[in-house]
């Protein structure tokens, strides 16, 4: 399927092109197959190429002396395709604990929502989540999927400290703080894992459309979790799809 894109000149060495303004997987899996295909037509002549929910942002080493000849270019290598075959994705068990003592928006939230506790850990642990991009934070994964009855504006007053692994709600995104930060997003539960280690290779061991299923844990899990976690010997489940 091909989509009208947008291209326009972001810098003197980007171009930042756009699909239609919309969280969809379709859209997702065509935006990656055909950053996939500018990284092996480019070679090394490209910086970087970041992806977001319906835009990639070129970075080119030189400055680009004819935008419109670039376009064209980008154009043709669109239009010739590749393949429509879905990128490799694993689906990862991610543990929560939604315990009240641990999630500081817990009770407020449901009390919103006009909803119990309970409740709101099925409808959060229900859904198999998509990766649609990382960002904001060193490995904040947006996801995609979150059920309609918990959608919730953000907060009118952020909060200034959000502890790493919170596991939030804001607007129709769910979403996991990878360190220690200021947000805007409720806190429903805890996630003891690292989602930013500068140390390995990607930084983050979840790739964009990567499927997210959250398991709830008790307090107890979550501690001795936390400690494999410190002590490198923990991996979350995970499949590939």
């Amino acid at each position: 399927m091909k989509y009208k894109l947008q291209y326009k000149r972001y810098s003197e060495r980007s171009i930042l092109i756009e699909w239609p303004p919309e969280i969809e997987e379709n859209i997702l899996q065509n935006l990656l197959s055909f950053k996939k295909s500018i990284l092996s037509y480019y070679d090394k002549s490209i910086v970087e190429v970041i992806s977001a929910y319906n835009s990639l942002l070129i970075y080119y080493v030189y400055t680009i002396e004819d935008f419109y000849s670039e376009v064209l270019r980008l154009k043709s290598l669109y239009s010739k395709g590749f393949g429509e075959t879905r990128s490799e994705s694993r689906l990862w068990k991610i543990p929560v604990c939604y315990t009240t003592s641990l999630a500081q928006d817990l009770k407020t939230f449901a009390e919103s929502k006009s909803l119990t506790v309970e409740e709101i850990i099925r409808l959060h642990t229900t859904p198999l989540y998509t990766t649609y991009f990382i960002g904001f934070l060193p490995g904040f994964l947006y996801l995609g999927g979150l059920d309609d009855q918990l959608h919730n504006a953000r907060k009118m007053t952020p909060s200034l400290h959000v502890k790493k692994g919170a596991v939030a709600i804001g607007g129709n995104q769910t979403g996991i703080y990878p360190i220690n930060s200021p947000g805007g997003w409720y806190v429903i539960g805890m996630c003891p894992l690292d989602f930013f280690n500068p140390k390995t290779e990607d930084c983050c061991f979840i790739s964009l459309g990567d499927k997210i299923q959250f398991i709830s844990i008790e307090e107890k899990e979550y501690n001795e979790i936390s400690t494999s976690v410190l002590e490198g010997t923990y991996m979350p489940e995970s499949v590939s799809l």
